[in-house]
Parts: structure tokens; sequence; C-alpha cells
């Protein structure tokens, strides 16, 4: 019994509704619909001036050219504003007192892209929109090839560096090369390597240490690049048009020059072991008689002395890594 009352209040209640939604659209419908009537409110946390309250109004009388209230085509008209690229959804209705509500939320950019000579926004749900001739809103900056389903991370990325003082502080743009994503700084004119969207907090962390342990004692102009793309270990690549490495990169030039040379193959000079034996003379001698044996005497060899190699210089291998 008690649900069949429930039921029959809330059928009555909807009755009563529309009968004064009905009456009041009647008492209207043959006003116009003035400024003062028409409401319009922004519903977005940050704010932003894609579109203003202007905009709407004169969307408002384009869709209603008689400006009365009972000609005017309220899903239709609602149909009109979120079709607008600046607006993430549009809201519109009347009130008993014949006066027009539109709550509207515009898209809040989270980076600009710019790549191939074009340039829109990106929002975080990954939604590109183009950007006004009118207002400029103040975002992270990315550049190169970036693909559409790479939009959602780095969105996620941006807003881990602007909730972050410290990241905050030193990026100002990201800029993308082949398959490696780059952080750019506001200090120096080095450049940040982290390679993919992956353990973005762990990356940063690493760049974070780095910073506070290492690079706050040292000139940043020094460096080129510091890499945290790879796991446990930072890598840094030098400015070669800083003064002070100078010396370092003619060391590093230097060690590199000396390679191992061959020793050229040295021949062997050939000895004749065998003594000459001369011819005996054509004048004719009376043998002279002896009584003791003559004795053969055999020509002495020389001993074979190995000729002495010179000393082959060591072979060194140098590894110099410059970064």
């Amino acid at each position: 019994m008690k649900n069949k009352y429930r039921i029959l209040k809330i059928a009555i209640t909807v009755i009563l509704l529309g009968f004064l939604l009905s009456f009041s659209l009647k008492k209207f419908s043959g006003q116009k619909i003035t400024d003062e009537k028409i409401s319009v409110k922004m519903n977005e946390k940050t704010p932003v001036y894609f579109i203003d309250e202007k905009d709407i109004k004169q969307i408002v009388i384009k869709e209603n050219p008689s400006g009365k209230v009972g000609d005017l085509n309220i899903p239709e008209l609602e149909k009109k504003i979120n079709a607008l690229p600046a607006v993430d959804s549009a809201n519109v209705y009347l009130n008993l007192n014949g006066k027009l509500n539109l709550e509207i939320k515009q898209r809040v950019p989270v980076f600009r892209l710019n790549y191939n000579e074009k340039d829109f926004y990106v929002d975080e749900k990954g939604t590109e929109f183009p950007i006004s001739r009118t207002y400029s809103h103040p975002c992270m900056l990315v550049t190169g090839d970036v693909k559409k389903d790479e939009y959602e991370k780095l969105a996620e990325l941006v807003d881990k560096i602007d909730k972050d003082d410290f990241s905050k502080k030193y990026f100002i743009g990201i800029s993308k090369y082949k398959d490696s994503y780059n952080l750019l700084t506001s200090e120096g004119n080095y450049k940040v390597e982290i390679g993919d969207l992956d353990n973005i907090e762990l990356k940063v962390k690493g760049f974070k240490t780095f910073v506070e342990k290492y690079l706050v004692y040292q000139d940043p102009q020094k460096y080129n690049m510091v890499s945290v793309k790879y796991q446990n270990q930072i890598v840094t690549t030098l400015n070669p048009y800083f003064k002070d490495n100078d010396s370092i990169l003619k060391a590093g030039h230097k060690d590199l020059a000396k390679t191992p040379v061959a020793a050229a193959p040295v021949k062997k000079a050939e000895v004749n072991l065998k003594p000459t034996v001369k011819k005996a003379s054509s004048v004719s001698s009376k043998p002279k008689v002896s009584t003791k044996p003559k004795a053969v005497v055999k020509p002495k060899e020389k001993k074979k002395t190995p000729e002495k190699k010179p000393a082959a210089k060591p072979k060194t291998k140098a590894k110099v890594k410059i970064e």
C-alpha cells in the first residue's frame, strides 16, 4: 500500500510540474528574450576566455531570429553551443519565469602542440582544438611528431610538472626527436633527455638529485644534455662551446688519437755458412817430401746468431668516452 501511495504522489508531482511548465510557456511564449533574461555561466575551475558571454548571446539571437520565447528551440541551441571547438559541454534550460540559462564548460588546454607548421591546443582528455585569435592561454609548449595515442600520457606529464614546484621552476617546454622526449630547461642551454613517457616520476626525481648534489655547484652552461632515460644512471654531454670544457675535450681527442701502430716486417739477412774454395793456380811445383802426415784443417763455421728484432711497442687500447 505504501508503495502505491508513493507512486501516486510522484505521478501527481510530475503532472503538476508539467502543468506549471506549460502554463509558464504559454504565458511567456509571446515575450521577447532580452539580454537581461539571458544568464550565461562558465563552469570551469581554471579561468579561460576562448568564448565569452557576448559570443553566446550572439548565438542565441542567431538561432532565434524572432526573439520570442515560444520560438526558441532549446535542444537545437544546446547542440550548436556544444559544437563549438572550445566548449567541453553545455546545458541550456528555461526557467518558469521565462529566463534562459546557459551553463557552459570550456576546454582547458594542458599543452600547446606545434608540428609541421600546425599549432593547436590539447586538453586533459587528449582532445585537440584550435587556437584563438583573441586569446592565448599560458601552457606548456610541445614540439615534435607527437602521436594522438600519446596525448593523455603527455598531459599527465605536464600536470605533474605544473604541480611540482621544482619541476615547474626548471622545465619550460617539451620537445620530441624521433621516439625520445626532451625537457627544455630555463637555466643554461642544456636539455633533459627522458626517452619515453614511462616512469616519469623516477626520471624527474633522478634529475632533481643531480641538480641538488652536483649541478648547483657548477655553471649550467657547461652541459649540452643531461640524460635520465637510462635506469639508475645519469649521463651528461658537455657543451663544446663552453670555454672551461676546452681542456677536457682536447685531452679526450688526444687519447683517441693514440691508437696502436703495427710494426713493419723486418727481412732476415741471408748468411752463407759454406766456405769459399779457391782454385789451384796453373803453375806446377814439385811436392815437398815430408815424413809427417799433413793435417787437414777444416774451416771454422760461423755460429748462427739470431738477429735481434726491434722491440715492439706495447699495445694499448684507448677508451675515451666524451659525453
